[in-house]
């Protein structure tokens, strides 16, 4: 039986497009849906914004502001979907909230927390070099304890 689904969104439309297709999967199981946007804090944004200054002081409270901003920023990522989905799947039992950590990881944490069934995921990093590299997806495949499903999200 599937209880919950989890899937990880961004602000892209490939996100979206998995969001979509996991929420046609939460229906068909009769599951709830679950979003999650990770807020990955860059540190050197941190330090630019204080670069003139050597106040450890002034450091702390650009990296609290930053880390305020970034939790707000995935929070109104991962709201904006759910509202998409709950306009285009009315049936669809659907929450939101932001993840602490880089995308792969913040997903995964959450995915335990929640003790999901399945997790969602795009395609858009599994291109090119990026295959190489690294992706959310493979980096989720490595870890999870779960289902993964990764949506194709090219357009054909």
């Amino acid at each position: 039986m599937v209880g919950i689904i989890l899937v990880g969104v961004d602000d892209s439309q490939t996100a979206l497009r998995a969001a979509e297709r996991a929420a046609m999967l939460a229906l068909a199981f009769g599951a709830e849906l679950q979003i999650v946007s990770a807020s990955n804090v860059n540190m050197t944004k941190t330090f630019e914004a204080v670069k003139e200054e050597d106040d450890p002081e002034a450091m702390s409270h650009a990296y609290r502001e930053l880390l305020t901003q970034s939790a707000q920023r995935a929070e109104n990522i991962a709201a904006g979907v759910a509202e998409i989905l709950r306009r285009n799947f009315p049936n669809l039992k659907v929450s939101s909230k932001a993840a602490a950590g880089a995308p792969g990881v913040a997903i995964l944490n959450e995915s335990r927390r929640i003790d999901a069934d399945i997790i969602v995921v795009g395609n858009r990093r599994v291109q090119g070099p990026a295959r190489i590299l690294g992706s959310i997806a493979r980096t989720i495949a490595a870890e999870t304890t779960c289902d993964l499903y990764v949506v194709n999200t090219h357009p054909r």
